[in-house]
């Protein structure tokens, strides 16, 4: 139990976060086991309302990969990834979108509704915010690369910011679905670290927040010691052409270093499954995760 002299401790310790961020745009990635657990969705509404009522202007770009995958398997389709990247037939984008759309984002809205802030759902397609395109997913090896087409796996051509810059201007927390539309129309799941990453960056984000299923960065994930709390572009860009960093982490590296390149002040990745994880690193001298600076 706490004392009444401790709360207000830490209230007050959180208060110069609170004036400087009051104002800021801080963009957040939902993802990952934040959004299978019931207790872990309840402390990230809770985190993301109060950052609202504190001065801080959220936006919100969701996952919803496990949500797929289990549609996926009720209608007989195989799932497979390619450098972190779900492959996608023309059946799968048309199930993405309505999983990702339809589901997992009017869920997020009502939750943070709930708690008295306003929240409106959109998709990467409403008033032309996303233009997509589609991307070639990256193989190495060695120290070669080569492309291999995914299918209709699609990257952030160019983010229009007028419908986020109108919603954020009238109080509303935007909650976007990462689904773009190229010039002929044609839909494009695109992985919502990428999105999460060209809309920080396009709204000069003071932090972008990417929510996993992991602490960190480790040089290597079997030794704990060697955690990277911060990790430099250029060295970031080293790890994964060399493989320390892979797999999943891929996109997550990647995101965070399009943020910075589009406008982003700093990218972090933290820990989705600690209660409270975005408090702790937007509120607390501490923080948690690793960050990712040029």
């Amino acid at each position: 139990m706490f004392s009444a002299e401790d709360k207000a401790s830490v209230l007050i310790e959180a208060l110069p976060y609170i004036q400087k961020f009051y104002g800021k745009t801080i963009v957040v990635k939902y993802g990952g086991n934040a959004m299978v657990s019931d207790t872990l969705k309840e402390k990230v509404m809770e985190d993301i309302a109060l950052l609202k009522y504190v001065g801080v202007r959220p936006v919100i770009i969701h996952g919803g990969g496990p949500e797929i995958t289990g549609f996926l398997k009720k209608v007989g389709k195989q799932t497979s990834f390619v450098s972190g990247l779900r492959v996608t037939d023309e059946e799968t984008v048309e199930i993405a979108e309505m999983v990702l759309d339809g589901k997992v984002n009017s869920e997020i809205v009502n939750l943070l509704n709930h708690r008295g802030v306003k929240a409106v759902g959109i998709s990467g397609k409403d008033a032309g915010l996303i233009r997509a395109k589609k991307k070639l997913a990256t193989v190495y090896d060695g120290d070669d690369a080569k492309k291999v087409d995914i299918g209709y796996v699609g990257e952030v051509e160019k983010v229009d910011t007028g419908l986020l810059d109108d919603l954020i201007d009238h109080d509303y927390i935007p909650v976007i679905a990462p689904i773009g539309v190229d010039e002929e129309g044609a839909s494009y799941n695109i992985n919502a670290d990428y999105v999460a990453a060209e809309i920080a960056g396009a709204l000069h984000a003071e932090k972008l927040l990417l929510l996993t299923d992991i602490e960190g960065v480790y040089k290597d994930y079997h030794d704990k010691d060697t955690f990277i709390s911060t990790l430099h572009q250029a060295e970031a860009r080293e790890y994964i052409k060399t493989g320390i960093i892979e797999g999943g982490m891929i996109p997550k590296i990647e995101a965070c270093l399009k943020a910075l390149d589009a406008g982003a002040v700093k990218a972090h990745i933290i820990d989705g499954r600690l209660a409270h994880s975005i408090l702790l690193e937007v509120l607390t001298p501490q923080g948690i995760g690793t960050q990712v600076v040029r």
